[in-house]
């Protein structure tokens, strides 16, 4: 797939400087670039690459000042990052822009699907779903009876969305994900004999919501598991049974939420974080990497540890922790001359 300095121009809506039938059907690093690709320059560290790099096209700053002879075909916009990310998304977009019903897949005679959608081999549809325009189901997924899928939303392959589950419009889930599976819900009798819980509710996930592979949102013992408008949660996460998850958070890969929190908007956790269950987790709040969560935290607070406490006060405690060896040797002479 080629596209000239003048079709990408167009795009982005910059300008180009240079030769704008200059051709490209790759993307490189600016200082990997090779004859037929496209890179960009954002970073100022990186400007002597402008001059030495082979990529036939280049994004730049649209003030950006040429001060030696240069053989690349540049394309001028106003953020060079972002125009690049769009491209990035625009290029995605075409590279998986299938559509048609393939063969073999199974659809089932009560469900209903809008124009443009796209069904690879292997999947199933079960009864009473409902799928929006423009929707992509990549081949081996499963769509549960009596599930909702909004426009615009991509399934790759191997997904599994359980019954009566709910997805928004523009969501992405990637391959290996389980929308639905039951909460983990037992109950142990006088002899530690473990009963089940029937979980008999249902996931919700919003608009704009990104779902890495692997990830596993279980659905509620009663009511919904929610997941809010632009949520991204990336790979290997852990959303338990009757959870909330506020808008626009993120929440990175390894973290498991256990059932019942609630989660406000806006929050970014970092990997490996656990959350304990019935918790509430306030709007804006940072944790870092490995921090283990026990306790309701309020709006805008920054935690860190496992038990977790303020992350200033983390930081300094972490300086004696270092230290702590050579603390006891001190305390233990000055108890021997006592």
């Amino acid at each position: 797939m080629k596209f000239t300095a003048a079709q990408i121009a167009e795009i982005l809506e910059g300008t180009v400087d240079g030769n704008p039938d200059t051709e490209v059907s790759k993307l490189a690093k600016i200082e990997e670039g090779t004859e037929g690709s496209l890179t960009f320059l954002s970073n100022p560290k990186y400007t002597s690459y402008i001059y030495s790099t082979n990529a036939s096209i280049a994004i730049v700053k649209d003030d950006f000042y040429i001060e030696e002879e240069i053989d690349t075909t540049l394309i001028r916009v106003k953020d060079p990052y972002k125009a690049f990310s769009t491209l990035l998304e625009y290029y995605n977009q075409v590279k998986l822009n299938k559509s048609g019903i393939e063969q073999p897949s199974y659809i089932s005679d009560s469900a209903t699907y809008g124009e443009n959608i796209y069904l690879g081999a292997f999947a199933y549809i079960g009864k009473n779903v409902k799928i929006g325009n423009d929707v992509k189901i990549y081949p081996n997924s499963y769509i549960g009876d009596n599930v909702v899928i909004g426009d615009n939303t991509v399934v790759f392959a191997g997904v599994k969305i359980y019954s009566e589950s709910i997805l928004g419009n523009s969501c992405v889930i990637h391959s290996g994900s389980v929308i639905g599976a039951d909460g983990f819900g037992f109950t142990p009798d006088e002899n530690g004999k473990y009963s089940k819980v029937p979980q008999i509710g249902n996931v919700i996930i919003e608009d704009y919501v990104d779902i890495g592979a692997g990830t596993t949102i279980d659905r509620a013992t009663l009511g919904s598991t929610i997941i809010r408008k632009g949520v991204k949660l990336d790979n290997q996460v852990q959303i338990a049974h009757n959870v909330e998850v506020g808008e626009n958070t993120a929440i990175a890969a390894q973290s498991g939420v256990a059932g019942s929190t609630k989660i406000g908007k806006n929050c970014l956790i970092g990997g490996q974080v656990g959350i304990a269950g019935h918790l509430t987790i306030g709007n804006k709040v940072k944790i870092q990497a490995q921090s283990g969560i026990g306790r309701n935290i309020a709006d805008e607070d920054m935690i860190q540890g496992t038990p977790s406490f303020g992350y200033s006060d983390f930081n300094k405690s972490y300086v004696h922790f270092k230290n702590l060896p050579k603390i006891v040797e001190r305390i233990n002479n000055i108890e021997k001359k006592l």
